[in-house]
């Protein structure tokens, strides 16, 4: 029993073999020693990105393996994707062997039975949610017509900001890109009335509870035979149902509220656009297509719950890491700066969304915080639905896959200088400029590929853009006093999304 133990923990490298003495089968990926029982839950730390990438670089010199690494958390076996190659072997590939998603008794308490866009396992109901928010609510249209609505919240921000200025005050830089990016999704979501009806303090409250529970010690994860024994009986689970309860009465009263407003006058949407507001926000959206998809009530509620997950903290890390970023290097804050104001027209009190495409060196800065800090280190785990051969080597049917972004965009082997921030490597002349991160090229997949590629690269690039644009157009920043470049910590906090241990705080000079 203690030697089959050992096996299970070891990752079983080698393969059986038949009574011939040939292989029956292909070898599982290299793993390094493990435990019985707890496998290599030991060797993985408070920050597991950082653990996986050093994992996979030993157990790489030792048995090879391509990219490709085998852990035993617990009782699930899970393996990791180090590599550029091997992203693309299993997100492009073998895309379809891996579309799936691991069950999550957790996620399904939460979220509507996991009917959401990024929990649902691969299936037809996955892929008509995933067609409804692709086609009607993240295309670049739908997202332009949101643009109002971001300048109105961008402006809000520098007015405080300015406040602040004024008196001569330290701002936290960590809360004010976390309130923007909550406020612009609930007026995504829910219209101008979000704010006006007290909802987005609501709204952001039950996300940091989600993303807390989602992103916490979850016994099933590591031991589904124990979390089948005990059932439901998990604190996190009661909790996840209460957080749960929270959000379905908070979404039914906002949906309801649309429902009314729809049934009052079929004019809402053009009242809304001239007073400054999207056309439709998603609510509005999705309402008008159910019956076309044929989703529930229940299916809109989780896909909205989805929106607040994927969408609040990413944005917000972002801009916190790339304005971390620019303060510990002044002369890389100068240069943008620089390019934002002489492309800004002269007498604009601020940057406008149609002033961005000429930012090169904006875009720049924004695509090496996003290969830095990917704000989903991990991505969302994968699963695969059949045996497949990925580069010689086995995946069985029913393994997590887990791709750390965080290590592919730190590759040495595909950056030059990889774990400095250097967005000059993303300019014209510069040795990535032609590199992306919608999914083609796989040293930098911040936001995934495949099928279950995040489907909301446009909102979020935007959101972040035109604030990021305004934070270095209106302001000098400096530092707080007794501070200098080298103090700036960039410590990471691991969850769904990492985020800076230590507030950023700021003082803002106005800038004439």
């Amino acid at each position: 029993m203690l030697l089959l133990l050992l096996h299970v923990a070891s990752g079983g490298r080698r393969s059986r073999r038949s009574n011939d003495g040939k292989p029956d089968q292909l070898p599982l990926p290299p793993s390094p020693p493990g435990l019985p029982v707890l496998g290599h839950l030991l060797l993985v730390g408070d920050r597991p990105h950082v653990s996986f990438r050093d994992l996979a670089a030993t157990t790489t010199q030792v048995h090879g393996g391509g990219g490709l690494m085998l852990l035993r958390l617990g009782a699930v076996r899970n393996v990791v994707v180090s590599t550029p190659r091997a992203a693309q072997a299993v997100l492009r590939t073998h895309d379809h062997a891996f579309a799936s998603r691991p069950a999550s008794r957790l996620a399904d308490d939460l979220v509507y039975g996991s009917s959401n866009v990024a929990f649902a396992p691969y299936g037809e109901y996955w892929r008509q949610v995933r067609k409804l928010v692709t086609t009607h609510l993240f295309t670049v249209k739908k997202v332009r017509s949101h643009g109002h609505a971001r300048q109105d919240e961008v402006r809000l921000v520098v007015t405080r900001l300015r406040e602040a200025a004024a008196a001569g005050a330290a701002v936290d830089v960590s809360e004010t890109a976390s309130a923007f990016a909550n406020d612009v999704l609930c007026r995504a979501v829910c219209g101008k009335f979000s704010r006006a009806e007290g909802r987005n303090k609501l709204f952001r409250e039950l996300n940091h509870t989600t993303t807390a529970l989602l992103a916490g010690f979850n016994v099933e994860n590591y031991f589904p035979w124990l979390a089948n024994l005990l059932g439901g009986w998990f604190l996190s689970n009661k909790k996840a149902r209460e957080t749960h309860r929270r959000w379905d009465e908070l979404l039914e009263e906002i949906i309801s509220d649309h429902e009314r407003r729809r049934s009052r006058t079929s004019e809402h949407a053009g009242s809304d656009e001239q007073e400054g507001g999207s056309s439709e926000d998603f609510i509005d959206v999705m309402l008008s297509v159910q019956e076309e998809y044929g989703i529930t009530r229940d299916h809109i509620k989780a896909i909205l719950m989805d929106m607040f997950e994927a969408g609040n903290a990413t944005s917000s890390s972002v801009l916190e890491f790339a304005m971390a970023e620019l303060m510990r290097k002044p002369h890389l804050m100068t240069k943008l700066q620089t390019e934002v104001r002489e492309k800004t027209p002269k007498g604009q009190e601020m940057v406008k969304e149609e002033d961005l495409a000429s930012m090169a060196y904006l875009r720049a800065v924004v695509k090496e915080t996003l290969r830095l800090h990917p704000p989903a280190p991990l991505l969302v785990p994968h699963q695969s639905m059949a045996d497949c051969e990925v580069d010689g080597y086995k995946i069985p049917a029913g393994t997590r896959v887990i791709i750390n972004s965080w290590a592919i965009g730190r590759d040495p082997g595909s950056w030059e200088k990889a774990e400095e921030f250097m967005p000059e490597r993303f300019v014209d002349g510069g040795a990535a400029a032609d590199v992306d991160f919608r999914g083609n090229d796989f040293q930098l997949i911040p936001f995934g590929s495949g099928r279950r590629m995040c489907p909301g690269i446009n909102f979020g690039l935007a959101t972040v853009s035109v604030m990021l644009a305004n934070l270095v157009y209106c302001f000098d920043w400096e530092l707080p006093a007794g501070m200098k470049e080298e103090d700036v910590d960039m410590t990471e906090v691991f969850g769904l999304t990492v985020h800076r241990k230590e507030k950023l705080i700021l003082v803002p000079k106005p800038y004439i």
